[in-house]
């Protein structure tokens, strides 16, 4: 079932997601729903605060981006990124590298909005799948992005927090006029 996608303004957007526990039929529908309203938004990431659910899921689909190359690691050694796609990851966390670079990122939550974002050039990832099993592996590239911008979403921080002052600046209008829309 396609879902509502929130957009900026919305309270859901800004609140830390609860871990979750226990993966019943209710976390697997709202997984499946939200594969569904992300691919229908073409979207590569959507997290349940999207959604307005304000829990640790997020699901990640990288596999049409070929504009935008990804990198994936399991067990240290590379695998390609389109033989694991989807992704659902419950209870994310990461750690970083400390080579960082600059890439676009737009935002389900903000239409038509993107900008140069600062990010860690390659990520860590442990999690659990929709079985309960935890994965582990390493991404870099779209990927690797996708996976910190969409915990990040877990977490109530949003890809505007992360611009550049002059950036946000620059679309505080635009940004205005989303939160304006999104409380009527």
């Amino acid at each position: 079932m396609i879902r509502d996608i929130v957009t900026y303004g919305n309270h859901v957007l800004r609140m830390k997601g609860k871990r979750i526990d226990r993966i019943d039929e209710e976390i697997r529908t709202l997984a499946a729903d939200m594969l569904e309203t992300m691919y229908e938004a073409n979207g590569v990431g959507l997290a349940a605060q999207q959604v307005g659910r304000a829990l640790q899921l997020t699901v990640i689909d990288v596999s049409e981006a070929e504009s935008r190359p990804s990198r994936m690691w399991l067990g240290g050694e590379e695998v390609d990124p389109k033989e694991h796609m989807p992704l659902i990851l419950i209870n994310p966390e990461l750690q970083f590298s400390e080579e960082m670079e600059l890439g676009t990122e737009g935002c389900l939550s903000f239409p038509e909005i993107t900008a140069e974002i600062p990010r860690p050039a390659k990520v860590r990832v442990t999690a659990q799948d929709l079985q309960g099993n935890r994965i582990e592996f390493e991404a870099a590239g779209l990927l690797g992005r996708a996976v910190q911008h969409e915990t990040d979403h877990l977490n109530g921080i949003l890809f505007i927090d992360r611009m550049s002052s002059a950036t946000k600046a620059s679309l505080a209008g635009r940004l205005k006029r989303l939160a304006a829309e999104s409380k009527q």
